[in-house]
């Protein structure tokens, strides 16, 4: 799987992304497998949010998923539509 990091996990990571094999893995194992040899990435990851083939992921298997995306945790935060200012006649 390719697990793309953003923001300070890429800065952790040294890297914007690697090619992981994952297959028998759920997402708290992959996370404890990247951040076995770089604590600042286990840091930075724990506090991440993750996309698994463009769909959020807090938890569970990762069997079958191409790419994992690990974004800083405010990347997920729903914005709503901005509002009109009304008109002053």
């Amino acid at each position: 799987m390719l697990v793309r990091f953003f923001a300070g996990a890429a800065e952790a990571a040294g890297t914007d992304s690697m090619e992981v094999n994952a297959a028998d893995l759920d997402l708290a194992g992959l996370i404890h497998q990247l951040g076995a040899e770089n604590e600042d990435l286990a840091r930075v990851v724990a506090r991440c949010s993750c996309l698994a083939d463009g769909m959020r992921i807090e938890e569970g298997p990762l069997a079958g998923v191409t790419q994992l995306d690990v974004l800083p945790p405010l990347s997920l935060i729903h914005i709503s539509e901005p509002t009109r200012p009304e008109r002053i006649s």
